[in-house]
């Protein structure tokens, strides 16, 4: 049975839908001001991975991630620019959206825009007027009243007293406390905002999501994911919010995903140690970095290295060796022994999406097939290799051709060119002049090219 780690209770625990075999799954997306980075990335493809296994047990996933397309960085970068906000926000949704499907992240169920949720933001803000948990400052703000909510600190597992150390709070701050966080801010001269019955304004970020998250998920529902960053505040006060207004649990499971780190230090633009998607997806193959990323556990911190994603590609690199040359099989029906490795994999994914304990399974499979070839059981083989496939596509993994992996990031012009030359190899061996032969392998290898003879001819790949 699967069991999933709650950020909420601090341990693995039966998963269990609301309403099986329906699933909702809510997960915080971008902030629409700037390209997506790494740590983004490893969100969206562990996500994407649950829903995939969930799918593949047969549940029907309701999948939300939203996007924030207002928001005070989004204000700012817009000024900054000289840019419209409304075309800030729409070009990177653009580029979010082509960095997502080349990652080969599936698109979302629903994915709505805080600026399209505004009624049900203002809604749930006035509950929380009504029954005490919110009020007006002086400034005109609207603000959560922390100290209203008795259980104010239990997702970030933290006592208030601690959680105020270090809160800056002038003399002069409207908030009645230093944790009260704002729902609704009145509008600025030169900003969007909004009609409500407080004035023209717009919603706090802590606000969005539980605004939407009861829109399409109902006001409990079964997952909600993101960032360990997102921990405190955000879910806290998501949390916060929606128990006051509605009088039920919000969530019945917190999943969170660790940090990507550099060197051991969190990234982040601060440190100077910040890598954009966008151009990562240019140096990498997508499926490098979809492997690098899924090939630590969820809750583990990554380390963004050059030599780890070389590693990631050098593993894919193992794969599709093993697939090459296969025939085609439809059928995949196998013996007990391979059955086995099956259920290794939904055991590793069953205890907690343990992707990097899958993976090791796929390894085994993959020895398993080399070892079948090598010993001329090519059909058993080849069926075997249909099921490491299938359970690749729950990852997101292997579904390339061979070949189109193997020699991937080669023009045509540069295919012809080397092939060419494997040409000329091949002649000049047959007519025992190794010496030439030899120098032209070494061509090969300047050009960053390994090849390999087998009794079928000479196949070559890129290096790493």
């Amino acid at each position: 049975m699967l069991q999933i780690y709650n950020s909420f209770t601090q341990k693995k625990e039966p998963f269990n839908p609301l309403k099986p075999p329906y699933v909702g799954i809510y997960v915080c997306g971008m902030t629409v001001y700037d390209y997506c980075h790494i740590g983004h990335a490893r969100i969206f493809v562990f996500f994407d991975t649950v829903v995939r296994y969930l799918k593949d047990l047969g549940f029907k996933v309701n999948y939300v991630r939203n996007i924030t397309d207002i928001d005070d960085k989004i204000i700012e970068r817009a000024a900054k620019n000289q840019e419209d906000i409304v075309s800030l926000t729409n070009r990177f949704i653009k580029i979010m959206h082509e960095d997502a499907e080349v990652l080969g992240v599936l698109h979302p169920n629903i994915e709505p825009l805080a600026t399209e949720h505004i009624t049900d933001v203002i809604e749930m803000i006035q509950i929380l007027l009504d029954k005490g948990y919110a009020y007006i400052a002086k400034n005109g703000d609207i603000y959560y009243n922390v100290i209203k909510f008795n259980e104010y600190g239990v997702l970030a597992h933290q006592d208030i007293t601690n959680l105020r150390t270090g809160v800056r709070f002038e003399v002069s701050d409207v908030k009645h406390d230093p944790l009260d966080f704002v729902l609704w801010k009145m509008a600025k001269s030169n900003e969007p905002s909004w009609d409500s019955p407080w004035g023209r304004g717009r919603p706090g970020w802590h606000s969005e999501c539980v605004a939407m998250a009861a829109r399409y998920l109902g006001k409990c529902f079964d997952i909600h994911g993101g960032g360990a960053d997102l921990q405190f505040p955000h879910h806290q006060n998501e949390t916060a919010q929606a128990q006051a207004a509605y009088g039920t649990k919000f969530v019945n499971t917190w999943m969170h995903v660790g940090y990507v780190q550099v060197n051991k230090e969190k990234m982040s633009k601060s440190m100077g140690n910040f890598f954009v998607l966008h151009e990562a997806l240019q140096k990498y193959d997508p499926e490098v970095l979809r492997y690098f990323l899924l090939n630590n556990h969820y809750r583990s911190p990554l380390d963004y290295s050059t030599d780890n994603l070389l590693n990631a590609k050098a593993a894919l690199e193992r794969f599709y060796l093993t697939l090459r040359d296969l025939p085609e099989i439809i059928e995949s029906k196998l013996d007990d022994r391979h059955q086995q490795l099956i259920s290794a994999f939904y055991n590793a994914m069953n205890d907690d999406f343990n992707t990097p304990k899958a993976i090791a399974v796929l390894f085994d499979m993959a020895r398993e097939i080399n070892r079948l070839h090598d010993a001329d059981e090519v059909e058993t083989a080849a069926r075997l290799a249909v099921e490491m496939r299938r359970l690749g596509s729950i990852l997101g993994l292997l579904q390339k051709n061979p070949k189109d992996f193997l020699q991937s990031n080669i023009s045509k012009e540069q295919i012809k060119k080397i092939e060419d030359l494997i040409t000329q190899r091949n002649l000049a061996r047959e007519n025992h002049s190794w010496k030439e032969a030899d120098l032209i392998r070494e061509q090969l290898m300047a050009l960053g090219i390994e090849l390999e003879d087998t009794t079928k001819g000479t196949i070559w790949r890129t290096k790493n």
